[in-house]
C-alpha cells in the first residue's frame, strides 16, 4: 500500500533515539523529509547520520515555547510547510522506581506534565498555522499504556492528558483537514532495555532473563514490541490513508492481557 507520504514534510520530536528515531527512519523510508528535534546536539548529529534520506537536525527543548516556535519556523523556511508532526519528546516510563503517594512530590508530576503534555501542546500550537494554511496535516502524539492502568500517578496523569489533548486537537483542527491521533506504546524494545533489565535484576536479586520473561508475560503476544513496530503504526496514522481515524488513542504494546477496550 502506498501511504501517500512521498514528499511530505515532517517534524519528529524526541528523534535522537528510541521510538522517535524509529519513526524518523520509517517516515524517510516512505519518502518524507524529516526534521529531527531533540535537546542534545551531539545525539541529534549521530541520529541524523544514521538516517538515509532528507533530514534537518534541529536542537530544541519542548519545555521552551520560544525554542519550539523557532524550530517550526526553521522547518517552514526550509521546506515551505509542515505536513506531519510526531510528538515523542518525553522521559521514558519504567526507568526507575515509582514513588508512593506520600513520597510523590509536586515537581515529579508537574515536570512530567510540562515535558510531555505541555511540550506536545507547544509543538501542535506552533505547527497549526502552517497546516491550517495548506488545509491538511496530521499530528501523532506518542503517549503510553500507563493511560489505561494504575501504578504510577504521574505516568497515568501525563498519558491520559495526552489522550485528552489529542481529542481536543482533532475536534478543533478537523474542519481544516488536519487529523490528530494518540499512540499508546507499552514497554518497548529500544536501546534502553538492556540497562533497564540489568537494573531491575539487581534490585530484585533475579536474573535478567527472569525480568524479561516477566515483562513479556504482560503482553498478549508474550514478547515486547519493537520501536520499529510502533513506528509502523505511527507512520500509518501520519499518512493520508488513516484519515478515518482521528481524535482516538491506539494501543501499540502487543496487547494488554485481561483488559477489554470497546
Amino acid at each position: 500500500m502506498d501511504l501517500g507520504l512521498a514528499g511530505a514534510r515532517a517534524i519528529v520530536t524526541g528523534a535522537s533515539r528510541g521510538i522517535g528515531l524509529a519513526c524518523t527512519r520509517a517516515l524517510v523510508a516512505e519518502g518524507a523529509s524529516v526534521a529531527l528535534v531533540a535537546r542534545s546536539a551531539d545525539d541529534l548529529e549521530a541520529a541524523a547520520a544514521s538516517v538515509d534520506g532528507t533530514t534537518l537536525a534541529l536542537v530544541a527543548d519542548t519545555t521552551d515555547d520560544d525554542a519550539v516556535r523557532a524550530m517550526v519556523a526553521q522547518v517552514v523556511d526550509a521546506w515551505g510547510g509542515v505536513d506531519v508532526l510526531v510528538n515523542a519528546a518525553a522521559r521514558p516510563a519504567g526507568g526507575g522506581g515509582v514513588p508512593s503517594l506520600t513520597e510523590l512530590t509536586d515537581d515529579a508530576v508537574t515536570g512530567e506534565f510540562d515535558t510531555k503534555v505541555m511540550g506536545y501542546l507547544r509543538c501542535a500550537r506552533a505547527v497549526a498555522p502552517a497546516m491550517i494554511a495548506q488545509g491538511a496535516g496530521s499530528i501523532v502524539n506518542i503517549s503510553g499504556l500507563n493511560a489505561r492502568r494504575t501504578g504510577s500517578i504521574a505516568g497515568t496523569i501525563r498519558n491520559v492528558a495526552v489522550a485528552a489533548l489529542t481529542a481536543n486537537l482533532a475536534d478543533e483542527l478537523g474542519p481544516h483537514g488536519i487529523t490528530a491521533t494518540c499512540v499508546h506504546p507499552g514497554m518497548t524494545e529500544t536501546e534502553r532495555i538492556p540497562q533497564l533489565l540489568a537494573d531491575q535484576a539487581a534490585a530484585r536479586g533475579v536474573s535478567e532473563a527472569e525480568v524479561r520473561r516477566g515483562l513479556e508475560s504482560t503482553t498478549s503476544l508474550r514478547r515486547l514490541i519493537t520501536a520499529d513496530e510502533v513506528a509502523d503504526v505511527v507512520v500509518f496514522l501520519a499518512s493520508p490513508r488513516s484519515v478515518a481515524v482521528t481524535g482516538d488513542a491506539i494501543g501499540a504494546g502487543g496487547g494488554q492481557r485481561g483488559v477489554v477496550h470497546y
